[in-house]
């Protein structure tokens, strides 16, 4: 399973060619691709227009959703976000500590577009879409 974070999917709806949105393009249908509700909230919350929200929505909810809301993926981001910040990095989002959590935890690669994760895999092991 790949996790897309809401940095791609902002710009594959924005219609931005780069390394990821290539990958995400060519891999719908062929790959298995989620998101967190998070996430899912994130990218809706930037739709203006009722019609494109109901649209995005719906096409949205076609992928697998997660919604990993526990004590202990909390306990466990904060955790990591600790242990990086003791090795000198410090994540600049709670929310990219959930997602990054999340994947080390279930085995999932995360497609992303934010440097923020560059630490968890460098540091952490997060496996990460190479595209």
């Amino acid at each position: 399973m790949v996790i897309v974070d809401t940095t791609v999917w902002v710009d594959y709806l924005n219609g931005r060619r780069n390394d990821q949105t290539e990958w995400l393009l060519s891999q719908i249908g062929k790959e298995s691709i989620g998101l967190l509700d998070l996430v899912l909230c994130e990218v809706l919350q930037g739709v203006r227009n009722e019609s494109q929200f109901q649209e995005l929505k719906e096409q949205l909810l076609e992928f697998e959703i997660f919604c990993p809301n526990s004590v202990e993926l909390a306990i466990a981001a904060a955790s990591n976000f600790r242990e990086l910040r003791k090795r000198g990095f410090t994540v600049r989002k709670t929310i990219d500590c959930w997602i990054a959590t999340f994947c080390l935890r279930e085995g999932h690669s995360l497609l992303h577009r934010d440097r923020d994760f560059e630490v968890f895999e460098k540091q952490l092991s997060l496996q990460v879409v190479k595209t």
